[in-house]
């Protein structure tokens, strides 16, 4: 790709922006939430056509008028956001568009069937029901469902966009076996991350793009180093410093938990658990994917009816399997698939934050909007939230500002426990600074604090104290500052229940 340049109303997204990638290597493409990744990557998967520039695919310059035509000469594109049908099967999803054919009929049946279960055994994934509905499938099993799309066409460049985010370490691992087997058999991978020593491990070199320009094109993945890579997406050195914690002053003075969770379980996804949060304190859930960790945080705020036990607020049990009680004791969820979960996509910011406050602003039966609209102002404002403008479309927002629109709408409510879920998942380096500091702020002015994130430095960044699950139960339990990554990941591997 060469000289690639392209406008949106308002904003030019890409500024002559080249990328070049070889035959069997892994290209990183880096660069903050609007740096341009997004629209490029969907002017080579024919989504966007490009306003100037050349395309050459193996010496040809091509023109890639739709996904169809990309798809033909071997472009793949696995998107962040997957692009699955939860109403089909597994097979019916990895042969969409293309399914298999016997003398020009369609076959939807056992040759389906058979095709998609190789596929994912190639991946390493045979456990699978290719018959069984992509909706019950967790979210590592729909990534690997759509990896299996790509490699059922014939492809030789596979994009994929932040493909680890749902994947836990053993996930990612076995991701990166499966591009090595790809590389090995000469697909081109563009690799788009994030998570910077992901990038170190599994890349060869590295484009980095800002404010929609190539800044480097082609960098030794390997041996640049990180604080200048980081540099050239920010524009400025970061450091991963997380907010200083400010010691154990609530625990000290015998403050009382906000929240407590007594013998809770659900069946077949966590057993026995028992923990609390007082004001103040930021409680971390280290653990693998299927661990349980998404299962309790949903069960406390009600999403799902627990087998045994209970949930209390200031010493108060709450009803079972309510999100109404829990929300009205003050208990507020930022859910890891905040676009399909947390947000209104097609609403403003205002109403993205007042969704749950909308009461406060009837008068009559009339909505103010005027005072809904101030009230999501003064909320978006005290988390420094961009651009400040109440009624953007929250789908313009970068990942990170729409963290902040979730955030904004708990702190309008006035909840007193903030449960969040993956917090950080699929923002850019700059962006997790800001919301790592907000989430401390939060805690700091009082709230209670429970997170949990498939980033173990994360965890032990943040949290004051870290609960360890495997396999739905608790194998132990210390404060932050007496853990390191190493001794997490044994733990999630190997322990054994806390005595």
């Amino acid at each position: 790709m060469s000289g690639i340049t392209k406008s949106f109303p308002g904003v030019r997204a890409l500024d002559g922006v080249d990328l070049e990638v070889q035959a069997g290597e892994v290209h990183c493409l880096l660069g903050q939430n609007g740096a341009g990744k997004s629209t490029l990557i969907k002017i080579l998967a024919g989504v966007h056509q490009p306003d100037g520039g050349e395309i050459s695919w193996q010496g040809a310059a091509v023109t890639l008028r739709s996904p169809i035509a990309a798809m033909r000469l071997g472009i793949a594109t696995i998107y962040q956001e997957l692009d699955l049908v939860e109403g089909l099967s597994v097979a019916e999803n990895i042969f969409l568009g293309h399914e298999p054919t016997t003398a020009g009929f369609v076959v939807r049946g056992r040759q389906a069937r058979a095709s998609a279960t190789a596929l994912l055994a190639r991946l390493g994934h045979a456990e699978i029901d290719a018959g069984g509905l992509v909706g019950s499938l967790s979210a590592a099993q729909q990534q690997i469902v759509s990896m299996a799309r790509a490699l059922s066409h014939d492809v030789r460049l596979i994009v994929m966009d932040e493909p680890s985010a749902a994947l836990d370490p053993d996930e990612v691992d076995n991701l990166f076996r499966i591009v090595a087997g790809l590389t090995a058999d000469g697909v081109a991978v563009v690799y788009i991350s994030h998570r910077l020593e992901e990038i170190r491990r599994i890349g060869d070199r590295v484009t980095v793009l800002k404010d929609g320009r190539a800044v480097a094109v082609g960098l030794p993945a390997k041996s640049t180093p990180t604080r200048d890579v980081v540099a050239l997406m920010t524009g400025r050195d970061v450091e991963y410093v997380f907010p200083p914690r400010p010691g154990d002053a609530a625990r000290a003075a015998g403050a009382e938990p906000v929240l407590r969770v007594e013998g809770l379980s659900r069946d077949g996804e966590f057993a026995a658990l028992d923990l609390d949060v007082r004001p103040g304190e930021i409680v971390g859930l280290a653990g693998l994917v299927g661990s349980g960790r998404s299962e309790v945080l949903e069960t406390v705020y009600g999403a799902r009816t627990p087998s045994t036990g209970r949930v209390l607020v200031d010493g108060r049990p709450l009803r079972p399997g309510s999100v109404r009680a829990a929300v009205r004791a003050g208990i507020g969820l930022a859910p890891e698939e905040r676009k399909a979960q947390g947000l209104l996509m097609l609403e403003s910011v205002t109403r993205n934050v007042s969704v749950s406050t909308l009461s406060r602003f009837s008068r009559g039966g009339w909505l103010d909007r005027r005072a809904e609209r101030e009230a999501a102002r003064t909320a978006t404002r005290e988390l420094s939230l961009r651009p400040d403008n109440p009624d953007a479309p929250v789908r313009t927002l970068s990942g990170g500002n729409q963290q902040k629109a979730v955030l904004a709408r708990w702190l309008l409510r006035g909840c007193r426990v903030l449960l969040l879920d993956e917090p950080t998942r699929g923002v850019d380096v700059g962006a997790r600074a800001e919301l790592y500091a907000v989430i401390r702020r939060l805690a700091d002015e009082g709230l209670a604090v429970l997170l949990v994130s498939s980033e173990v430095p994360e965890v032990l960044g943040l949290a004051d104290r870290v609960l360890v699950l495997r396999e739905g139960r608790v194998v132990h339990t210390a404060p932050a500052r007496e853990l390191d990554e190493h001794r997490v990941l044994d733990l999630v591997m190997e322990g054994s229940p806390t005595p």
